[in-house]
């Protein structure tokens, strides 16, 4: 069995099954500076992979981060795809939908930003948002939020069969541990930048959210675009989980440089 078939989001998702704080790839707590390596050596495997995707110019991968306030998406991003030569990947952060976009579709601004051929792209949040805020702040009714289930399936369906490979990770914490992560940050003037007043009145939903997040990985979770739970209370295991199930289906593209120009072998360059 492959490491990425234990974070596969199961039928019928209820999170409060899940259990955050779990360390499903450690061997307790001595085990972190270890899975601090083998993060480490996977992020350089992945960056390898990469280049040879970008030469190659064939397949396209997005990734989709998702998670409450805190969750780590930014640090995942650090983590595991910080080694990656920037020339062909990109993170793309989706923030409160401008002015001009409100006027498109809500899939507009996510349709032009995913990755082309031999691009690597990371959505730090995503199309997802639009079945998630809009539902735990009743800005949509259930017949429209069924109506985007649809809809991202099927966009989703159309990225697969255009050849895009899709891996959509919820990043997993618990109420305690977004607790103490928004006061280090509000103990710690460096890290004041991060804090939105915001996200307290977020989380006084928290229990809509883990409903609206449980309800929606059930409706959207395909084979050609899977959501895997990743526990996330514990930073080093997120990091771990995610660089191992990135690596095993880069590992399963067969990915290779492109074959040499034989018209190049008797150049000499003086």
């Amino acid at each position: 069995m492959n490491i990425s078939s234990r974070f596969r989001a199961k039928e019928n998702l209820q999170l409060s099954d899940s259990d955050a704080k779990a360390r499903p790839l450690g061997n307790g707590s001595d085990s972190k500076p270890a899975d601090k390596l083998t993060t480490l050596a996977l992020a350089e495997k992945i960056s390898d992979y990469q280049n040879i995707l970008y030469a190659q110019k064939q397949h396209k991968l997005l990734i989709i981060l998702q998670g409450m306030d805190t969750s780590g998406k930014d640090g995942t991003v650090r983590g595991v795809f910080g080694q990656i030569n920037p020339l062909g990947a990109r993170t793309v952060a989706f923030k409160a939908p401008s002015s001009v976009e409100l006027e498109h579709d809500y899939l507009w601004r996510v349709h032009k930003e995913v990755p082309g051929k031999g691009e690597i792209t990371i959505f730090n949040r995503s199309h997802y948002e639009d079945v998630l805020i809009t539902r735990v702040h009743d800005w949509i009714d259930q017949e429209e939020c069924q109506r985007r289930f649809t809809q991202i399936c099927d966009f989703e369906r159309m990225l697969s069969e255009t050849g895009t490979t899709i891996l959509k990770f919820f990043l997993h914490i618990s109420k305690d541990e977004q607790k103490q992560r928004l006061q280090e940050r509000l103990a710690d003037p460096d890290k004041h930048w991060k804090f939105d007043p915001q996200d307290l009145i977020e989380r006084e939903h928290w229990a809509r959210y883990q409903q609206a997040y449980a309800s929606t990985i059930s409706a959207t979770d395909i084979d050609h675009a899977p959501w895997y739970i990743i526990p996330s209370d514990s930073k080093t295991q997120r990091n771990l989980a995610i660089a191992h199930i990135v690596t095993e289906k880069l590992e399963s593209m067969k990915l290779a440089f492109p074959p040499g120009n034989s018209d190049y072998k008797d150049i000499c360059v003086n």
